[in-house]
C-alpha cells in the first residue's frame, strides 16, 4: 500500500490553486521596476539610480502578533494582511526611506485557499496604497504544526533612501516638540493583554455592538493598522523635523526614546489628547494601571514627529492643510 503527500496532510492541488490566485494579486502591485513575474525562485527589482544618487538599502521584518487570533475567531483575514504591510512601511519610513518591495511568509497547518487569498489580497491592497510591489513570498503547509484554522504571518519590506536624507534622530535636541498623529485603534500591539482582559475577564461577545465604540468588538479590534506614508512624505524634508517614531510595542515613551542620544529624555503631556474609548474600556475591565497602559498600548497616538520648536507650528499647518491631519503637540524633549 502506497501513501501520498495528501494522506500526510499536504494538499498540493489546493496549494497550486492558491498560488495562481496569489500570483494574480501580486501582479496587481507591480511597476516597471519589477522584472519578473511570480513563480521563479526569487524576485527581481531594479533600483532607480536616477532617483537615488547615493542609495542606502533599508529593511525591516515584522508580524501582527496575536491580533491573528481575532482574525481566526471572526473568519476575517484581509485586514491583517493590510496590517502587516502598513506596519512594515511605517517602520522604514521613520528613517526617511521609500518602500520599494515586500515579501511575505504564511505558515499553515492545512491550507485554506480562500483564507490565503484574502490575506494576500489585503497585502496587495496595502502595497498598492503605499506604492510598493509585492514581488514574492512563501506559503508553507505544515500539518500538525498549527491548530486547525490557524496560521502565522510575517513580512519583510525593502526600501531605499539617499544617504544624506536618512532620519535617525541624531539632530534631536532639548526643546524639540513631540507632535502626535492619531492611531486607528490598537494597530498591531498589545493584543495579548487586550485578549486576556476582554475574553477571559470581561467575557465579551465579538459580534456585540458597543455604543461607546460605535461598532462591534470585532470591528474595533480589527481596525487596520494605519499607514503613515502620506504624512511622512509631507514632512520628511521639512527643516524643522528631527526624528520620527512609530508607536508599536513599548508605547510612546519606549519607542521614541530609541531616537534619543544620552542626556536627553521625554516629557510627554499625557492629558493633552483624548484617549479613544477602546483603550479606556480595556483599562476599566482589566483594572490596569496607567503606567502599564502607557507601556503596552499606543493610546491613540500611532506616530510621533520630533520637531524644532521654532518650526513645529509650520509643520502642523502643513499636515492639516495638505493632508487633513489631526496632529497635535503632546510633549517635548528635555535635557
Amino acid at each position: 500500500m502506497s501513501i501520498t503527500y495528501q494522506a500526510a496532510g499536504v494538499n498540493l492541488e489546493a496549494a497550486e490553486e492558491a498560488t495562481h490566485q496569489i500570483a494574480a494579486l501580486a501582479k496587481s502591485t507591480f511597476n516597471s521596476q519589477v522584472l519578473r513575474e511570480i513563480g521563479l525562485f526569487a524576485g527581481f527589482f531594479a533600483l532607480d539610480l536616477k532617483k537615488y544618487s547615493d542609495p542606502v538599502i533599508v529593511s525591516s521584518i515584522d508580524g501582527v502578533g496575536t491580533k491573528l487570533k481575532i482574525a481566526f475567531a471572526t473568519g476575517r483575514h484581509e485586514s491583517v494582511g493590510q496590517d502587516l504591510v502598513n506596519h512594515c512601511v511605517n517602520d522604514i519610513m521613520t528613517c526617511g526611506a521609500d518602500p520599494l518591495f515586500f515579501l511575505d511568509y504564511l505558515g499553515v497547518g492545512v491550507l485554506d485557499p480562500a483564507a490565503a487569498t484574502a490575506l494576500v489580497g489585503g497585502m496587495a491592497n496595502a502595497c498598492r496604497e503605499n506604492g510598493c510591489a509585492l514581488i514574492g513570498g512563501e506559503t508553507a503547509e505544515m500539518p500538525g504544526f498549527y491548530a486547525a484554522g490557524e496560521y502565522d504571518l510575517a513580512g519583510t519590506i525593502i526600501g531605499a533612501v539617499n544617504r544624506d536624507s536618512i532620519i535617525d534622530g541624531g539632530k534631536i535636541a532639548a526643546g524639540d516638540l513631540l507632535v502626535g498623529l492619531p492611531s486607528t485603534g490598537l494597530h498591531t500591539n498589545g493584543y495579548s493583554l487586550a485578549r486576556k482582559v476582554l475574553f477571559e475577564m470581561a467575557k465579551i461577545d465579538l459580534a456585540a455592538h458597543v455604543e461607546a465604540l460605535g461598532m462591534t468588538w470585532a470591528e474595533a479590534l480589527l481596525q487596520i493598522h494605519r499607514s503613515y506614508q502620506k504624512p511622512i512624505r509631507l514632512v520628511r524634508s521639512h527643516p524643522a523635523l528631527t526624528g520620527i517614531s512609530h508607536i508599536t510595542g513599548g508605547g510612546i515613551e519606549g519607542n521614541t526614546r530609541r531616537l534619543l542620544r544620552d542626556g536627553l529624555n521625554l516629557a510627554v503631556e499625557w492629558g493633552s489628547w483624548s484617549v479613544p474609548p477602546l483603550f479606556r474600556l480595556i483599562q476599566e475591565y482589566g483594572g490596569i494601571a496607567d503606567e502599564e497602559m502607557r507601556r503596552v498600548f499606543n493610546l491613540g497616538i500611532g506616530l510621533v514627529l520630533v520637531a524644532r520648536a521654532d518650526g513645529a507650528e509650520e509643520l502642523l499647518r502643513l499636515l492639516e492643510i495638505e493632508g487633513g491631519e489631526r496632529a497635535q503637540v503632546i510633549g517635548k524633549i528635555v535635557q
